[in-house]
Protein backbone atom coordinates (compact mmCIF):
# COMPACT_ATOMS: atom_id res chain seq x y z
CA UNK A 1 0.00 0.00 0.00
CA UNK A 2 1.76 3.58 -0.63
CA UNK A 3 2.13 5.28 1.68
CA UNK A 4 -0.61 8.03 2.96
CA UNK A 5 -0.83 11.75 2.38
CA UNK A 6 -1.98 14.38 4.45
CA UNK A 7 -4.90 15.86 2.75
CA UNK A 8 -4.36 19.46 0.79
CA UNK A 9 -5.97 21.96 3.61
CA UNK A 10 -6.47 25.78 3.95
CA UNK A 11 -6.30 26.04 7.56
CA UNK A 12 -4.40 26.40 10.24
CA UNK A 13 -1.45 23.83 11.06
CA UNK A 14 -0.21 23.09 14.66
CA UNK A 15 1.98 20.36 15.79
CA UNK A 16 2.51 18.49 18.85
CA UNK A 17 4.27 15.72 20.67
CA UNK A 18 2.15 13.78 23.31
CA UNK A 19 3.41 12.24 26.18
CA UNK A 20 2.39 10.92 29.45
CA UNK A 21 3.68 10.86 32.94
CA UNK A 22 2.10 8.30 34.93
CA UNK A 23 -0.83 9.00 33.28
CA UNK A 24 -1.65 11.80 32.87
CA UNK A 25 -0.84 13.46 29.53
CA UNK A 26 1.44 15.92 28.12
CA UNK A 27 0.90 17.42 24.73
CA UNK A 28 4.42 19.73 23.78
CA UNK A 29 3.42 22.13 21.54
CA UNK A 30 5.97 22.05 18.38
CA UNK A 31 4.41 24.71 16.31
CA UNK A 32 1.61 26.56 15.47
CA UNK A 33 2.27 29.36 18.04
CA UNK A 34 3.45 32.57 16.88
CA UNK A 35 7.28 32.49 16.93
CA UNK A 36 8.10 35.02 19.32
CA UNK A 37 5.61 35.47 22.37
CA UNK A 38 6.04 39.31 23.46
CA UNK A 39 6.84 39.66 27.26
CA UNK A 40 10.09 40.47 29.05
CA UNK A 41 9.71 37.82 31.58
CA UNK A 42 7.93 34.23 31.82
CA UNK A 43 5.70 35.66 33.96
CA UNK A 44 4.37 38.24 31.28
CA UNK A 45 4.37 35.80 28.51
CA UNK A 46 2.25 33.81 30.50
CA UNK A 47 -0.68 36.67 31.26
CA UNK A 48 0.06 37.37 27.24
CA UNK A 49 -1.03 33.94 25.93
CA UNK A 50 -3.86 34.34 28.41
CA UNK A 51 -5.05 37.69 27.29
CA UNK A 52 -3.98 37.51 23.62
CA UNK A 53 -3.99 33.63 22.49
CA UNK A 54 -5.97 31.71 24.74
CA UNK A 55 -7.98 30.99 21.72
CA UNK A 56 -5.09 28.27 20.95
CA UNK A 57 -4.86 26.79 24.46
CA UNK A 58 -8.57 26.10 23.74
CA UNK A 59 -8.17 24.38 20.16
CA UNK A 60 -5.35 22.12 21.79
CA UNK A 61 -6.95 21.12 25.05
CA UNK A 62 -10.90 21.23 24.24
CA UNK A 63 -12.30 18.35 21.86
CA UNK A 64 -12.10 17.64 18.86
CA UNK A 65 -8.73 17.40 19.29
CA UNK A 66 -7.99 17.28 23.18
CA UNK A 67 -10.16 16.59 25.91
CA UNK A 68 -11.39 17.57 29.37
CA UNK A 69 -8.59 16.47 31.12
CA UNK A 70 -5.79 17.40 28.38
CA UNK A 71 -2.70 18.88 29.54
CA UNK A 72 -0.47 21.04 27.66
CA UNK A 73 3.19 22.85 27.56
CA UNK A 74 4.11 25.51 25.47
CA UNK A 75 8.53 25.77 24.94
CA UNK A 76 9.38 29.83 25.11
CA UNK A 77 12.63 31.23 25.81
CA UNK A 78 13.64 32.27 29.38
CA UNK A 79 15.24 35.66 30.76
CA UNK A 80 16.82 33.52 33.22
CA UNK A 81 20.72 32.60 32.29
CA UNK A 82 21.12 29.38 33.71
CA UNK A 83 17.70 27.90 31.90
CA UNK A 84 17.42 25.58 29.37
CA UNK A 85 14.15 26.56 28.63
CA UNK A 86 11.41 28.34 29.33
CA UNK A 87 7.50 26.35 29.76
CA UNK A 88 3.63 27.43 30.33
CA UNK A 89 2.04 25.02 31.34
CA UNK A 90 -1.82 24.78 30.29
CA UNK A 91 -5.44 23.02 31.06
CA UNK A 92 -9.06 22.88 30.81
CA UNK A 93 -8.88 26.06 32.65
CA UNK A 94 -5.80 28.35 32.16
CA UNK A 95 -2.24 28.80 33.13
CA UNK A 96 -0.63 26.81 35.88
CA UNK A 97 2.20 28.34 37.60
CA UNK A 98 4.23 24.97 38.12
CA UNK A 99 3.29 21.10 37.14
CA UNK A 100 5.64 18.01 38.09
CA UNK A 101 4.49 15.76 35.90
CA UNK A 102 5.02 17.88 32.97
CA UNK A 103 8.62 18.39 34.02
CA UNK A 104 9.14 14.88 34.35
CA UNK A 105 8.10 14.66 30.60
CA UNK A 106 10.24 17.97 29.64
CA UNK A 107 13.21 16.75 30.95
CA UNK A 108 13.03 13.79 28.84
CA UNK A 109 11.98 16.00 25.70
CA UNK A 110 14.92 18.07 26.06
CA UNK A 111 17.38 15.86 26.05
CA UNK A 112 15.90 14.19 23.09
CA UNK A 113 14.78 17.60 20.71
CA UNK A 114 18.48 18.85 21.50
CA UNK A 115 17.22 21.63 23.64
CA UNK A 116 19.81 21.79 26.39
CA UNK A 117 22.59 24.18 25.60
CA UNK A 118 25.23 21.20 26.88
CA UNK A 119 25.97 17.70 24.96
CA UNK A 120 24.26 15.09 27.38
CA UNK A 121 26.19 13.00 29.38
CA UNK A 122 26.31 9.50 31.27
CA UNK A 123 24.55 8.67 33.89
CA UNK A 124 22.14 11.67 34.60
CA UNK A 125 22.38 14.78 32.51
CA UNK A 126 21.22 18.45 34.08
CA UNK A 127 18.06 20.23 32.47
CA UNK A 128 17.40 23.65 33.96
CA UNK A 129 14.00 24.42 33.46
CA UNK A 130 12.05 28.05 34.10
CA UNK A 131 8.82 27.72 35.05
CA UNK A 132 6.03 30.30 36.25
CA UNK A 133 7.00 29.55 39.91
CA UNK A 134 11.01 29.54 39.20
CA UNK A 135 13.76 27.39 37.94
CA UNK A 136 13.27 23.78 37.93
CA UNK A 137 16.14 21.72 37.97
CA UNK A 138 15.92 18.05 36.20
CA UNK A 139 17.91 15.42 35.70
CA UNK A 140 17.74 12.97 33.21
CA UNK A 141 18.45 9.33 33.36
CA UNK A 142 20.35 9.00 30.06
CA UNK A 143 23.06 6.02 28.84
CA UNK A 144 24.08 4.85 25.33
CA UNK A 145 21.57 8.22 23.45
CA UNK A 146 18.89 6.92 25.74
CA UNK A 147 16.76 8.87 27.59
CA UNK A 148 15.37 7.34 30.92
CA UNK A 149 13.80 8.36 34.01
CA UNK A 150 13.31 11.84 35.88
CA UNK A 151 13.85 13.70 39.01
CA UNK A 152 14.05 17.39 39.88
CA UNK A 153 14.43 19.68 42.24
CA UNK A 154 11.52 22.02 43.22
CA UNK A 155 11.19 25.48 44.27
CA UNK A 156 11.24 26.75 47.79
CA UNK A 157 8.02 24.76 49.36
CA UNK A 158 6.25 25.30 52.22
CA UNK A 159 3.15 24.72 54.41
CA UNK A 160 1.35 28.12 54.29
CA UNK A 161 -1.88 27.37 56.95
CA UNK A 162 -2.33 24.43 58.76
CA UNK A 163 -6.17 23.01 60.33
CA UNK A 164 -7.58 26.22 58.83
CA UNK A 165 -11.45 25.32 59.20
CA UNK A 166 -13.88 26.34 55.99
CA UNK A 167 -17.47 25.67 55.72
CA UNK A 168 -17.78 23.86 52.66
CA UNK A 169 -21.48 23.55 50.97
CA UNK A 170 -22.85 19.94 51.13
CA UNK A 171 -20.72 19.33 53.83
CA UNK A 172 -20.66 21.75 56.79
CA UNK A 173 -17.48 22.89 58.33
CA UNK A 174 -13.97 20.81 56.99
CA UNK A 175 -10.20 21.36 58.66
CA UNK A 176 -7.97 21.77 55.45
CA UNK A 177 -4.19 22.23 55.51
CA UNK A 178 -2.91 24.19 52.60
CA UNK A 179 0.47 24.15 51.09
CA UNK A 180 2.63 25.57 48.16
CA UNK A 181 4.93 23.29 45.76
CA UNK A 182 5.14 25.69 42.79
CA UNK A 183 1.56 26.37 42.80
CA UNK A 184 -0.83 25.97 46.30
CA UNK A 185 -2.98 22.83 46.60
CA UNK A 186 -5.75 22.32 49.63
CA UNK A 187 -5.14 18.97 51.55
CA UNK A 188 -7.41 17.20 53.23
CA UNK A 189 -8.45 13.36 53.97
CA UNK A 190 -10.66 11.77 51.28
CA UNK A 191 -12.35 9.79 54.64
CA UNK A 192 -13.53 13.16 55.48
CA UNK A 193 -16.24 12.53 53.05
CA UNK A 194 -16.52 8.76 53.65
CA UNK A 195 -14.51 8.63 50.51
CA UNK A 196 -11.55 6.30 49.74
CA UNK A 197 -9.08 7.54 46.71
CA UNK A 198 -8.75 4.59 45.60
CA UNK A 199 -11.61 3.02 45.80
CA UNK A 200 -14.51 5.38 45.23
CA UNK A 201 -16.12 6.61 42.55
CA UNK A 202 -14.26 8.95 40.55
CA UNK A 203 -16.89 11.43 40.02
CA UNK A 204 -17.69 11.52 44.01
CA UNK A 205 -14.08 12.24 44.53
CA UNK A 206 -14.16 15.20 42.05
CA UNK A 207 -17.65 16.64 43.39
CA UNK A 208 -15.73 16.55 47.30
CA UNK A 209 -12.59 18.19 45.73
CA UNK A 210 -14.11 20.88 44.16
CA UNK A 211 -16.62 21.87 46.69
CA UNK A 212 -13.10 22.37 49.25
CA UNK A 213 -11.35 24.59 46.30
CA UNK A 214 -14.41 26.47 46.01
CA UNK A 215 -14.90 26.97 50.03
CA UNK A 216 -11.16 27.54 50.44
CA UNK A 217 -10.92 30.29 47.51
CA UNK A 218 -13.36 32.19 48.75
CA UNK A 219 -12.57 31.84 52.60
CA UNK A 220 -8.78 31.83 52.81
CA UNK A 221 -6.73 34.74 51.36
CA UNK A 222 -3.52 33.45 49.91
CA UNK A 223 -0.10 35.00 49.26
CA UNK A 224 3.26 34.18 47.85
CA UNK A 225 6.21 36.06 48.74
CA UNK A 226 7.57 36.45 45.74
CA UNK A 227 4.94 37.09 43.10
CA UNK A 228 0.67 37.50 43.20
CA UNK A 229 0.63 36.16 40.78
CA UNK A 230 1.10 32.42 42.35
CA UNK A 231 -1.24 33.20 44.69
CA UNK A 232 -3.89 31.25 43.88
CA UNK A 233 -5.48 28.11 44.64
CA UNK A 234 -5.01 25.67 41.55
CA UNK A 235 -6.82 22.61 43.90
CA UNK A 236 -7.38 19.99 46.34
CA UNK A 237 -5.81 16.95 46.99
CA UNK A 238 -7.67 14.37 48.67
CA UNK A 239 -5.02 11.62 50.58
CA UNK A 240 -5.89 8.43 52.15
CA UNK A 241 -4.58 9.73 55.82
CA UNK A 242 -1.22 8.22 55.94
CA UNK A 243 0.93 11.45 56.42
CA UNK A 244 3.21 9.45 59.33
CA UNK A 245 6.46 8.57 57.30
CA UNK A 246 6.21 5.02 56.42
CA UNK A 247 7.91 2.56 53.46
CA UNK A 248 4.49 1.98 52.57
CA UNK A 249 2.80 3.97 49.70
CA UNK A 250 0.40 6.67 50.57
CA UNK A 251 -1.89 7.32 47.83
CA UNK A 252 -3.59 11.03 47.00
CA UNK A 253 -6.08 12.28 44.46
CA UNK A 254 -5.76 16.12 42.66
CA UNK A 255 -8.58 17.80 41.35
CA UNK A 256 -7.28 21.37 39.96
CA UNK A 257 -7.99 23.51 37.34
CA UNK A 258 -11.77 23.41 36.43
CA UNK A 259 -12.30 19.69 37.93
CA UNK A 260 -9.56 18.48 36.30
CA UNK A 261 -8.59 14.91 37.65
CA UNK A 262 -5.01 14.02 37.42
CA UNK A 263 -3.46 10.48 36.47
CA UNK A 264 -0.74 10.74 38.25
CA UNK A 265 0.53 11.17 42.32
CA UNK A 266 1.12 14.64 40.58
CA UNK A 267 4.23 16.06 41.02
CA UNK A 268 3.49 20.04 42.54
CA UNK A 269 1.55 18.26 44.85
CA UNK A 270 3.59 15.87 45.57
CA UNK A 271 6.14 18.56 46.39
CA UNK A 272 3.06 20.89 48.90
CA UNK A 273 2.37 17.58 50.64
CA UNK A 274 6.12 16.90 51.40
CA UNK A 275 6.37 20.35 53.01
CA UNK A 276 3.30 20.28 54.70
CA UNK A 277 4.48 16.81 56.39
CA UNK A 278 7.82 18.05 56.87
CA UNK A 279 6.36 21.47 58.52
CA UNK A 280 4.54 18.86 60.82
CA UNK A 281 7.48 16.92 61.66
CA UNK A 282 5.88 13.86 59.96
CA UNK A 283 8.96 13.07 57.38
CA UNK A 284 12.37 14.17 57.98
CA UNK A 285 15.53 15.30 55.38
CA UNK A 286 16.26 12.47 53.00
CA UNK A 287 13.47 10.08 54.15
CA UNK A 288 12.09 9.37 50.42
CA UNK A 289 8.34 8.49 50.34
CA UNK A 290 6.33 6.35 47.95
CA UNK A 291 3.44 8.15 46.23
CA UNK A 292 0.99 6.87 44.61
CA UNK A 293 -2.13 7.78 42.55
CA UNK A 294 -5.40 7.22 43.26
CA UNK A 295 -7.29 7.18 39.61
CA UNK A 296 -4.16 4.64 37.70
CA UNK A 297 -2.01 3.55 41.01
CA UNK A 298 1.22 5.13 39.18
CA UNK A 299 3.77 5.88 41.36
CA UNK A 300 6.27 8.83 42.31
CA UNK A 301 9.03 9.01 45.01
CA UNK A 302 9.45 12.30 46.89
CA UNK A 303 11.96 13.60 49.37
CA UNK A 304 12.74 16.91 51.11
CA UNK A 305 16.02 17.51 50.42
CA UNK A 306 17.44 20.74 51.83
CA UNK A 307 15.66 23.83 54.12
CA UNK A 308 15.50 26.90 52.90
CA UNK A 309 13.02 29.89 53.32
CA UNK A 310 10.67 31.84 50.96
CA UNK A 311 10.07 34.96 52.52
CA UNK A 312 9.04 34.56 55.76
CA UNK A 313 8.08 31.02 55.36
CA UNK A 314 10.24 27.93 56.80
CA UNK A 315 10.74 26.00 53.31
CA UNK A 316 12.13 23.10 51.65
CA UNK A 317 13.56 22.04 48.37
CA UNK A 318 11.54 18.81 47.18
CA UNK A 319 13.28 15.76 44.77
CA UNK A 320 10.23 14.12 43.09
CA UNK A 321 10.83 11.31 40.62
CA UNK A 322 9.38 9.34 38.17
CA UNK A 323 8.99 8.04 34.64
CA UNK A 324 7.94 9.90 31.28
CA UNK A 325 6.73 8.07 27.88
CA UNK A 326 5.88 9.00 24.32
CA UNK A 327 2.85 8.45 23.23
CA UNK A 328 2.92 9.97 19.55
CA UNK A 329 3.17 12.93 17.28
CA UNK A 330 0.57 14.85 15.66
CA UNK A 331 -0.48 17.27 12.60
CA UNK A 332 -4.05 19.44 13.61
CA UNK A 333 -5.70 21.01 11.37
CA UNK A 334 -8.17 23.96 11.33
CA UNK A 335 -10.12 24.28 8.33
CA UNK A 336 -11.98 27.39 8.09
CA UNK A 337 -14.97 25.87 7.19
CA UNK A 338 -15.57 23.99 10.69
CA UNK A 339 -17.83 25.53 13.20
CA UNK A 340 -16.38 23.10 15.74
CA UNK A 341 -12.85 24.26 15.05
CA UNK A 342 -12.48 26.18 17.77
CA UNK A 343 -13.08 23.23 20.56
CA UNK A 344 -15.46 22.58 22.63
CA UNK A 345 -15.79 20.91 26.46
CA UNK A 346 -18.21 18.38 27.69
CA UNK A 347 -18.74 18.27 31.32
Amino acid sequence: MESLQAPPSDGDVMSVVDMHTGGEPLRVVLSGYPADIPGDTLLSKRRHVGEHLDHLRKVLMFEPRGHYDMYGALVVPSELPDADLGVLFMHNQGYSTMCGHAVIALGRFAVDYKLVREPPTAPETQVNIHCPCGLVKAFVEYSEGRTGGVRFHSVPAFAFATDVSVMVEGFGEVVVDVSYGGAFYAFVSAQRFGLDVTRSRTRDLVDAATAVTKAVKSQVKLHHPTSEDLAFLYGTILTDDNDAYSSDPTANVCVFAEAQVDRSPTGSGVTARIALQHHKGLIGLNQARTFKSGATGSEFTGKAVRETMCGEFKAVVVEVAGRAFYTGTSRFVREKDDTLASGFLLK
